[in-house]
């Protein structure tokens, strides 16, 4: 690993508070709606496969803005994009709830997005830029408590919004909640007169223009490995997603009430992981977390594939699942945190690259996975793939920071 400060700082609460709150933005402005697709699908007079396709729009432009707001970030300042993605994220919120065909819900939907990127993108580079090491692996860790909380939450606030009328108002909700974070970030993170900064970073030149910048990160070659890393170790999920619904309720034959338990079930998995990792980032480095970590994705992926080939029952299969899935809870936060101890400066870009790497990726083979044969092992297959492509780059990660040889 890179030398870098062992800073012993923690982040005042209300702050870690304000930027959870903020990286909230992207799941709720992911999944409150899907509980509206059949009654957004019948005042369009489409079915809901079309509807679906603005969830595909949405994870593209989401990478896009992360690319363009992360080096924009580093240029400019954090304020102004983080402010400015707002704006644009609760602008096309609105409009999006106005929207009377499906095509404007699409365009409203790739610019909420792109308004998204550049606020979600900031967030890890606003962190890099007070702590580092140890210290942001707890904080990102954290974060994640909550971001794993926000996916399970957000479809039943679809649904509040859904009884108490219209699916325009969960759009309407979104343009609020956007625009209720900048006062919130205003008065929490950017009106702080002092900021912690790695020290490693402080007297630094910054890179003149943003490709000049995102060569500078590129060119890190130590770093590369962990972005390629999280895509893998994500992708396992994404395409659990996509098929969760096959895999329980077609092979499995269970109820739409007991897919909902099956299905959150990963999410308690996630926590344990996530509590698990702060507790041990006391006594261990990030990194060794973040190795054993994918290890346990490793040996869950094994088990789903044996599970699959001989047909276990769905109890073995759930716990399989819950080891392959939960084990992101511990992966995600200390990729992030050991990835962004290369970048004391250029944070921005860097988070941007790791965001639409992870976003991209997963959203390609999410769609391409479409063409598998519609089997319980072709889908495990995939994931399969998926984690011993994370595994190599952990290989190859290591024998770059000198760990093995």
């Amino acid at each position: 690993m890179p030398n870098r400060p062992t800073s012993s700082v923690s982040l005042p609460f209300s702050l870690i508070i304000a930027l959870a709150l903020t990286m909230m933005l992207g799941p709720f402005s992911l999944d409150t709606y899907l509980p509206a697709f059949p009654m957004i699908a019948t005042a369009f007079n489409v079915d809901q496969q079309a509807v679906s396709l603005s969830v595909s729009v949405y994870i593209f432009a989401l990478a896009f803005g992360q690319l363009t707001g992360g080096a924009l970030s580093d240029r400019l300042g954090r304020q102004l994009i983080v402010y400015t993605g707002l704006g644009l994220f609760a602008v096309t919120s609105l409009l999006s709830s106005l929207a009377e065909s499906l095509t404007p819900l699409l365009v409203g939907r790739c610019f909420q997005a792109f308004g998204a990127g550049w606020v979600l993108v900031s967030v890890p580079a606003l962190v890099r830029d007070r702590i580092a090491g140890q210290q942001a692996a707890k904080m990102f860790s954290l974060m994640g408590l909550i971001m794993i909380i926000a996916p399970g939450v957000a479809p039943s606030i679809g649904s509040l919004f859904l009884a108490l009328g219209s699916w325009r108002l969960i759009f309407v909700f979104l343009a609020l909640y956007g625009l209720a974070l900048i006062p919130l970030l205003f008065y929490t993170v950017f009106a702080r007169s002092t900021q912690v900064v790695a020290a490693a970073g402080q007297n630094q030149p910054r890179a003149k223009g943003i490709l000049a910048t995102y060569k500078a990160v590129l060119t890190t070659k130590a770093a590369l490995p962990f972005i390629l890393w999280q895509a893998a170790s994500f992708s396992v999920m994404m395409l659990f997603i996509t098929h969760a619904s096959f895999i329980y309720q077609g092979h499995f034959q269970q109820s739409a009430q007991a897919f909902s338990l099956l299905f959150a079930a990963n999410i308690i998995a996630m926590m344990v992981f996530n509590l698990g990792n702060r507790a041990l980032l006391s006594r261990l480095k990030s990194l060794h977390i973040l190795q054993l970590a994918t290890l346990c994705q490793g040996g869950g992926i094994l088990l789903l594939v044996i599970a699959a080939v001989f047909g276990w029952p769905l109890y073995g299969f759930l716990l399989a699942m819950m080891l392959s899935i939960g084990s992101l809870g511990a992966i995600t936060p200390n990729i992030q945190a050991c990835f962004l101890d290369y970048f004391p400066v250029n944070s921005g870009t860097a988070a941007a690259l790791m965001g639409a790497a992870q976003f991209g990726i997963a959203g390609i083979l999410s769609a391409l996975s479409a063409l598998l044969p519609h089997t319980l092992t072709a889908v495990v297959l995939a994931m399969a793939t998926c984690a011993l492509v994370s595994f190599s780059f952990m290989l190859i990660s290591l024998r770059r920071n000198g760990s093995i040889h």
